[in-house]
């Protein structure tokens, strides 16, 4: 049983294998695949296509969120607040707590914001909201620093503060100094800042604030043209190989009526002939003839590039990914000439004894590593169109960071293109980052093995629409299969992301389609339910509602939890790892199941419940908004 690379949303995995010469690191050569790019002016998820198909800039767990950093959180709202009597305006004014600790530590209040945190949510209950860890300020943070030294100086440090209208407890923990706020504010506050900021609750925190406004260029994706979308994507590039099969094998009939099909049929032959060396002759004077813009080649691949493209929309659009533009890899073979060019101008470019042109990487120049840039033939290779493709985009968009989404077998392949920029003088290239993948292993539809994309997303699709019509929960919807491709695609995400990018794991249809659990049926149930109940509320506002009231154990829980969504999203985006962003809202998820049994809206006092219902509210939303952040579609009914 073969390992497939994981589907991630709107980007799949690409297959770069070592080309002609490619010892020491070759590339592969041509693919087409999406990369997106956000440019100045465009609202977050506005995307351009180029052919390649290769995407650049998506405001997701594996781009530096690229939105506008502003006001403060609710968490932050509340380490400023400061108390009038029983008086509270919202926001409340600034002060205690950083402004507490900023006067006693002598620190400036925005030195201490990443020294505090929300508490996690504890099956223990009676925790804190937030908490100070004393490493942090501490002169010796070194790691000679005990334990018990650290325990000693928190216990020091909460003698020395004191509560007041805001803060109702200081109590100290190991090596941190834990703060409680008092719980009429912290209802008030989280509330009314959750639903005030709606889909920009938590990316307005001030955890963001000495975060810089950035252009992002994230490339992802990339299929190749006129192959099908692979679940573990594609193999190399398939260009010469199938311009000579399409010769020898094709029919233009078929080709209108069943373009993919035929030209993927057209593929298995051919590829079954690659080993002839005859074959592979063509293959190379196909793409050569490419490269040198012959007429009839260019045409009879602006086929197979104009059907795939066709194809790749429709399975997009499945995966809620839309483009604007669309260009691609044939863009840059001219530029591939170009960067030749330059590279042997620049002394860099070597030729062997076989006539390929190398890159020498090694630090001593002795060619103990190298990467291959060019052929025997003259013709480029995946990593000289990389070149060109990233010079290219710097040129055309003067973008601050370009992350490369692939497969972790593909690192070497990405060391050698940030070296090689490197050695041309760009010192951009320092701020290229590769984002690897691990495998997916023992994925199949009930008729074999995986191959297709669109395999599995129709398998998930048909096994939702199953357990939906089985499950005595179900009420009727206006487009089951619609929703039941919404919950499918979550549960494939959510099993995908929960873990390291990096790492493999062992895939399970039953364990990704559970209601119950920590699985994204579970989420879209959780919010199907939240935003029913939401029905009930009306047009009230939460000015016209006393969220005081919230007291309950299971509201309190909820309302911390909500606290911490700015820190997870800040992790998120520095370590480019979205499973903290799942785990964050797996959590939510049950918290909010919980306080849906134990805090009835149904039957409680109209002032109780209207509290309740903007507590369910806020949950809502916040699942929403993170659950959009990983590609998720919310469902509303299930």
């Amino acid at each position: 049983m073969s390992p497939l690379s994981r589907p991630r949303p709107g980007q799949y995995r690409t297959r770069r294998p070592a080309a002609d010469g490619a010892a020491g690191g070759g590339a592969a050569q041509a693919g087409a695949g999406p990369r997106r790019t956000r440019t100045p002016g465009t609202p977050p998820g506005s995307l351009l296509l180029r052919e390649k198909l290769r995407p650049d800039a998506l405001p997701s767990p594996l781009s530096p969120l690229p939105y506008t950093m502003g006001q403060p959180s609710a968490s932050a709202h509340l380490l400023r607040a400061k108390g009038n009597g029983d008086q509270w305006a919202l926001p409340p004014p600034p002060t205690p707590v950083l402004r507490m600790l900023s006067k006693v530590l002598d620190l400036p209040p925005e030195n201490l914001i990443k020294s505090i945190s929300a508490v996690p949510v504890s099956k223990k209950r009676h925790v804190a909201d937030f908490q100070l860890s004393i490493a942090s300020v501490t002169e010796d943070s070194s790691r000679d620093c005990l334990a018990q030294d650290l325990n000693l100086q928190a216990q020091k440090l909460a003698e020395r503060l004191k509560c007041d209208a805001v803060v109702s407890e200081i109590s100290t923990g190991p090596g941190t100094v834990n703060f409680t706020i008092n719980r009429e504010l912290l209802a008030k506050t989280v509330l009314q800042q959750v639903l005030k900021d709606g889909s920009e609750y938590g990316v307005k925190s001030e955890l963001f604030s000495t975060v810089p406004r950035q252009k992002a260029v994230i490339e992802f994706s990339s299929p190749n043209i006129a192959k099908k979308f692979h679940i573990g994507h594609l193999r190399s590039t398939i260009v010469g190989l199938l311009g000579v099969g399409f010769q020898c094998f094709g029919n233009k009939d078929k080709l209108k009526s069943s373009p993919l099909q035929h030209l993927f049929e057209v593929y298995v032959q051919i590829n079954k002939a690659a080993e002839d060396e005859n074959t592979k002759k063509l293959a190379k004077d196909f793409f050569r003839k490419l490269e040198e813009h012959d007429e009839q080649t260019l045409s009879l691949w602006k086929q197979f590039r104009d059907f795939s493209i066709e194809e790749y929309i429709r399975i997009y659009k499945r995966l809620g990914v839309h483009f604007d533009e669309y260009s691609g890899e044939s863009f840059y073979q001219e530029k591939s000439q170009e960067v030749l060019k330059m590279l042997e101008d620049k002394g860099l470019l070597q030729k062997t004894i076989q006539g390929t042109g190398i890159v020498d990487l090694s630090e001593k120049k002795d060619l103990s590593s190298f990467s291959t840039v060019m052929r025997s033939d003259g013709t480029s290779l995946y990593i000289t169109r990389d070149l060109a493709a990233a010079i290219d985009r710097m040129n055309k968009y003067s973008w601050d960071t370009m992350i490369y989404v692939t497969d972790k077998s593909q690192s070497n392949h990405f060391q050698h293109l940030f070296q090689i920029l490197k050695l041309m003088g760009y010192d951009w290239a320092e701020r290229c980052q590769h984002v690897s993948f691990g495998l997916v292993q023992g994925m199949k539809t009930r008729r074999g093995e995986v191959i297709f994309l669109e395999d599995v997303l129709n398998e998930v699709r048909s096994r939702m629409l199953q357990n939906m019509a089985s499950a005595k929960t179900t009420k009727e919807i206006e487009d089951p299969m619609e929703t039941a491709e919404k919950v499918g695609l979550a549960a494939l995400i959510i099993q995908d992301f929960r873990g390291l990018l990096s790492s493999d794991y062992q895939f399970s249809w039953d364990r990704a389609l559970q209601s119950r659990g920590d699985t994204g049926v579970f989420l879209q149930y959780t919010h199907a339910r939240l935003h029913s109940l939401e029905q009930m509320r009306g047009n009230e506002q939460l000015t016209n509602v006393n969220v005081a009231c919230l007291q309950e154990p299971d509201a309190i829980s909820v309302l911390q939890h909500l606290l911490r969504y700015d820190e997870v999203l800040y992790r998120s985006s520095q370590d480019l790892q979205p499973k903290h962003i799942v785990s964050y809202l797996l959590t939510l998820s049950h918290l909010a199941a919980v306080a849906h049994k134990t805090l009835p809206v149904k039957g409680s006092a109209p002032e109780l419940a209207q509290a309740r219902l903007c507590l369910f509210q806020a949950a809502r939303s916040v699942l929403a908004n993170g659950m959009k952040l990983l590609g998720i579609t919310p469902v509303t009914q299930m």
